[in-house]
């Protein structure tokens, strides 16, 4: 029964599909923004655990931070990526429409196919992707791809060696103002630190500060993954 209502059901005509698609990348460009905003806002805060770190020369919690910002900063330049492929999908499939006004049919596009393949291999539109390709192909803008490959770059072995180049320059950034109060070599002196040492007086003090800044860190960079995903 269900393939006889199927078969009766009148198919949408390029104009009505086109509306729909655009207004759900719409959607989607939309999602990518507040995602983007949301990683900012965290990463403010970031900023101010870093130089609070940097500060009282705990260089192991300020590292662990500048790494965080770095992969955020990676992330944000990757949803703009996103954005700027949907935008080109949703020109490109305006095209494709016009052009069906004229043969009557939607014609198939390299362009549109070769921005979904892209995109389907984005973690964070993956899924959505997959539900625009099955689409596409049904109503034949693109062929079947066959692709269930998830760029997973941002935690692959080829751009730690990038990350920890960019950590000091965010630690000198961001702590710029101790770096300032500061001879050059004794900062870079900090800067090679893994983490503070404490002495023996005091050392308890320390320890409970320790321990409350680490649990301060750490969920400061779930914020921070949370809003990442």
């Amino acid at each position: 029964m269900e393939k006889v209502i199927n078969i009766l059901k009148p198919k949408p005509n390029p104009q009505q599909l086109l509306r729909d698609w655009q207004r759900r990348l719409r959607q989607e460009c939309r999602n990518i923004e507040r995602q983007i905003r949301d990683i900012q806002r965290e990463e403010k805060n970031v900023q101010k655990a870093i130089k609070e770190a940097a500060k009282r020369n705990d260089m192991g919690s300020a590292k662990a931070l500048a790494k965080e910002l770095v992969r955020s900063k990676k992330t944000i330049n990757r949803l703009y990526e996103n954005k700027a492929q949907l935008n080109s999908i949703s020109m490109h499939l305006g095209e494709s429409v016009a052009i069906a006004r004229t043969v009557g049919h939607l014609s198939k596009s390299a362009e549109v196919m070769k921005l979904v393949n892209n995109l389907m291999k984005a973690p964070e539109m993956a899924v959505t992707m997959q539900e625009f390709s099955k689409e596409m192909t049904k109503a034949g803008v693109i062929e079947e791809i066959v692709n269930d490959a998830v760029d997973s770059a941002l935690d692959s072995e080829d751009i730690e060696d990038e990350i920890e180049e960019e950590v000091d320059k965010v630690l000198t950034e961001i702590a710029g103002e101790t770096a300032a109060e500061l001879p050059e070599a004794v900062w870079k002196q900090k800067l090679k630190q893994p983490e503070q040492r404490v002495g023996a007086s005091g050392g308890e003090e320390a320890i409970a500060e320790g321990v409350d800044d680490e649990e301060e860190m750490e969920e400061i960079r779930a914020r921070l993954a949370k809003v990442r995903s």
